[in-house]
C-alpha cells in the first residue's frame, strides 16, 4: 500500500460496505428489537440478542448477495432462532432462590463484607503504626515485605551487614507490634 493510499483512508468498497451495514441496521433493528423485547425477559437480553442477530449477518458470507426481502426474512428467522436458543439454554440453567444465593455467596468467609471491612480497618491501623517508625525502619520493612527482597539484598542496598539487617528487621517488627497493639 502506498503512502497516498494510507492518507486517503479506507478504499471506497470498505466505506460502501460499512454504509450498507449501517443502513441495514437502521432499517431493521428497531422492529427486530421490539420483537425481541416482547419475547425476552428484559431489555438487556433483547439488546444482546439483537447484537447477535446482526453479527450473524455480518459473519455470513453470502448474506450481502441476498436481495433486500431475503435479507429481511433471514434476519427475522435468525431473531426467532436466537429467542428459541435463549430459552433453551435458560431451561438448562439451574435456578436458585435469592436466599440460597445469599447464603452461599460468602461461603469463603475471607470475602464476606464484614471480613473485608475488618481487614481494611486493620490495614489502615497498620499503615498508621508504620508512620511512627524511623525512615530507615520503614525502608527496611518496605524492601522486605513489599519488594520481597532477602536480607542479603537489603544489606547491599542500605550499606549494612546482613546480620545488622536481620537484627534491625527483628527489632522493627517488635516495635511495630507494640505500636499496633497500643492503638
Amino acid at each position: 500500500m502506498s503512502l497516498d493510499n494510507q492518507i486517503q483512508g479506507p478504499p471506497k468498497q470498505e466505506m460502501n460496505d460499512a454504509q450498507a451495514d449501517a443502513e441495514l441496521y437502521q432499517s431493521h433493528a428497531p422492529s427486530i428489537l421490539a420483537y425481541l423485547r416482547t419475547h425476552t425477559p428484559s431489555w438487556e437480553v433483547a439488546e444482546d440478542l439483537l447484537v447477535e442477530v446482526f453479527l450473524a449477518a455480518l459473519e455470513k458470507e453470502h448474506f450481502k448477495t441476498l436481495g433486500k426481502d431475503e435479507q429481511r426474512s433471514w434476519l427475522w428467522r435468525v431473531a426467532r432462532n436466537k429467542v428459541a436458543d435463549y430459552f433453551r439454554v435458560a431451561q438448562r440453567r439451574q435456578v436458585s432462590s435469592l436466599d440460597d444465593v445469599a447464603d452461599s455467596m460468602y461461603y469463603d468467609e475471607e470475602f464476606a463484607p464484614e471480613q473485608v471491612t475488618l481487614r481494611s480497618e486493620e490495614y489502615a491501623q497498620l499503615r498508621r503504626s508504620i508512620q511512627h517508625l524511623s525512615p530507615l525502619q520503614q525502608r527496611v520493612l518496605h524492601l522486605r515485605f513489599v519488594n520481597e527482597l532477602r536480607c542479603a539484598d537489603i544489606a547491599t542496598i542500605i550499606g549494612k551487614s546482613e546480620a545488622a539487617v536481620r537484627m534491625l528487621l527483628s527489632r522493627t517488627l517488635n516495635v511495630l507490634r507494640t505500636i499496633y497493639e497500643k492503638h
